[in-house]
Formats: structure tokens, C-alpha cells, sequence
């Protein structure tokens, strides 16, 4: 049971967040893009989305393939919800509502260099540890680091030290010390 101060950081966590809409399996969603002043819109198959202030769309299908290959580093559930904490700021940038303010600059920093560093394995071949998607943006990038902070933190630990240290904060449990 939690008391206090903890219990008062928890319940701030999902905020505006009220609902999962749930597919069958993989779906196809419109997205409308705005350049200038045309507007186009274009269809993508997607396994899962996190709408801001809104819900958060999944694929059974994926949602089940992520739970029953918990190593595999790719977990759609895990992804999503990282995205709603993300927003817990009221934009999704990449950048959590951390727990001390003197965070801020460290964890700015190893993103930064960790999204680049993940650029640059992406060109090369050489990811072992990342999805590429994560190359996308820095809020892509923040929930594709989730997925392996939970499903693959000795790989992750041991690859990406400085990363794996800041989900570590920012969660405040360290799965790599976690019995498999």
C-alpha cells in the first residue's frame, strides 16, 4: 500500500486519459496532413495509436503478440502508454513530466544524443537494441525506449547504460534486477 507523497505522484499519471478502443487485429487509419495551404490526406496500418487527450487505439491481435513474446523488445501496449505519459505535460515532445526538476538538463541531454546516436545504427545496420521507428521523433523515440526498458533491460543496461539510467528515474524501478 502506498501512502503520501507517493501515492499523490501516482495519481497524477493519466489524467485525461478515459478510454482504449480495441480492433481485432491491425487497422487503417486517415491521417490528414497540412502543407501549406493544401491539405491531402493519406491511410496507414497501424497497430496502435495514442490520440492526445484522447484514447488510446489498439490491436488485440499486436497487443497480444507484444504480451507473449515479452523479450522481443516490442510491446504495442507498452509503447502507447508511454505516449500518454508523455502528453502528461500537454504536448507529447519526447520529454515526461519528470519527478525533480533537476532532471530536466540530464535527461535532455542523454535523449538528445541517444535519438542521434540511434539515427546514425539505423543508416548503418547497426541497431541492436532500438527499433528503428524510434528514429521518427523524439516522442517515437521515448516510447520505442520503453519497450526495451521493460522487455530487454539487461541488453538495454548493458548497450545503452546512460538511457536505460534515465527510464530507470523516470519509472523508478530498474527491471534489469527483475527475476525472468
Amino acid at each position: 500500500m502506498q501512502t503520501g507523497k507517493n501515492q499523490a505522484d501516482n495519481n497524477r499519471r493519466f489524467t485525461d486519459f478515459t478510454s482504449i478502443i480495441v480492433y481485432p487485429d491491425t487497422y487503417v487509419a486517415k491521417q490528414t496532413m497540412q502543407e501549406g495551404l493544401v491539405e491531402h490526406q493519406e491511410f496507414s496500418t497501424r497497430a496502435g495509436e495514442s490520440w492526445v487527450r484522447g484514447p488510446i487505439v489498439l490491436s488485440w491481435k499486436d497487443s497480444l503478440r507484444g504480451s507473449s513474446h515479452p523479450r522481443n523488445g516490442h510491446n504495442v501496449v507498452l509503447h502507447e502508454f508511454a505516449h500518454k505519459l508523455d502528453e502528461q505535460n500537454n504536448i507529447m515532445d519526447g520529454l515526461p513530466v519528470l519527478k525533480e526538476k533537476s532532471q530536466y538538463a540530464e535527461w535532455t541531454s542523454v535523449f538528445r544524443e541517444e535519438y542521434e546516436a540511434l539515427k546514425k545504427r539505423a543508416k548503418r545496420g547497426k541497431n541492436k537494441v532500438l527499433d528503428e521507428y524510434g528514429t521518427v521523433s523524439p516522442p517515437e523515440f521515448f516510447a520505442v525506449a520503453t519497450e526495451p526498458f521493460f522487455e530487454k533491460p539487461k541488453r538495454m543496461k548493458k548497450r545503452l547504460p546512460n538511457l536505460y539510467t534515465q527510464l530507470k528515474k523516470f519509472y523508478r524501478v530498474d527491471p534489469a534486477t527483475w527475476n525472468r
